[in-house]
């Protein structure tokens, strides 16, 4: 009896020697993973992209979002007017452009209020606000998480960790805030936070930079490199989406972009396949079909040139899961998506 029970015990030991690398290993993987059915339960959304006013033209881009359905995501160009955060298109500021206060805060603020009020967290975040900065000056890094914290009330948080990689769940509210890549927005947002303390604003992560011979080089591993090769960092409490020119799809982007191909299809998927297993959220900009009397200030870098051409993307980024497909098209991408 007792050399069978030493027996055991050894067995067991080694048993629990064997498989605590893989409970660690899974441990770990929790801690890290996101609830990707957090936001519109993994579904696309209509991502409108450059969504305020050109030196006064076109103020009416937020209302055509919002009429677009929801959740939508509200994309705000940011840079410093008179100490104020203001949504503009350059980093050169006049002092006339509207504050991110007035443009988009309190122009939402019935509709937060009204979803507080009904209280369905269910259908929450119904509004994604998404930081472009124009200028990383830390005051005006600053000056917007001070703003973000008078609305604190109406905005999805997280607590600080510890452990950067250990993903804390969120405090489901109206409003989800994000942000880009840059590290000098993680110190603010992220780095200068004490544990504990809520997080009101979330990054990209970090793509691989490209290194090549030449432009043309650089801009074939951007659609030829394996998604693996292009995003190695796994998401962080900070870092919770994967924002991507349409140039890692189609090479060249939309200027070179031909007809919409299975090779296409096959890649956008694989793109999204990948940000989805590594726990991302997932962003393709910006994906525009007009001719030039249909212009209403849009960019011709990221027009398709017709509207059949961005459909075939709208319905092949729709049937890949893309989370956020930008386009200055708010209304036509919304009437794909089966909203209106």
């Amino acid at each position: 009896m007792n050399t069978n029970k030493r027996e055991s015990e050894i067995l067991f030991a080694l048993i629990r020697i064997h498989l605590r690398p893989i409970f660690l290993f899974f441990l770990a993987s929790a801690l890290s993973a996101q609830d990707l059915n957090f936001l519109n339960h993994n579904r696309p959304m209509v991502d409108a992209h450059n969504c305020y006013p050109y030196d006064g033209q076109f103020a009416d881009r937020i209302d055509r979002a919002l009429k677009s359905g929801y959740p939508v995501s509200i994309e705000q160009d940011i840079a410093s007017a008179n100490g104020q955060p203001v949504v503009t298109h350059t980093a050169t500021t006049t002092g006339s452009e509207p504050t991110l206060r007035a443009y988009f805060f309190e122009r939402v603020r019935p509709i937060v209020e009204k979803a507080l009020a009904e209280n369905k967290r269910s259908t929450w975040p119904i509004i994604v606000l998404h930081f472009d900065f124009k200028s990383l000056d830390p005051e005006l890094l600053r000056a917007v998480w001070k703003l973000l914290g008078e609305y604190e009330s109406w905005i999805t948080t997280a607590p600080q960790t510890s452990d950067p990689h250990q993903l804390a769940p969120f405090d489901r509210k109206p409003i989800l805030v994000i942000t880009e890549d840059a590290d000098e927005q993680e110190q603010v947002f992220f780095r200068d936070l004490a544990n504990g303390e809520r997080l009101r604003v979330f990054g990209s992560a970090h793509t691989l930079s490209i290194r090549g011979k030449s432009r043309e080089d650089r801009v074939h591993q951007l659609a030829t490199l394996p998604p693996d090769q292009l995003l190695t960092e796994r998401p962080s409490n900070y870092r919770r989406w994967w924002n991507n020119s349409w140039y890692e799809v189609e090479e060249g982007g939309q200027p070179k972009a031909g007809d919409w191909t299975r090779a296409d299809a096959d890649r956008l998927r694989a793109l999204v396949n990948y940000a989805h297993k590594m726990g991302y959220w997932i962003r393709f900009y910006t994906l525009d079909g007009f001719a030039p009397a249909e212009d209403r200030g849009w960019d011709q870098g990221y027009n398709f040139g017709t509207r059949a051409a961005v459909e075939a993307r709208w319905k092949a980024s729709i049937k890949a899961g893309v989370n956020f497909i930008a386009t200055d098209q708010y209304e036509d991408l919304a009437s794909v998506l089966g909203r209106r």
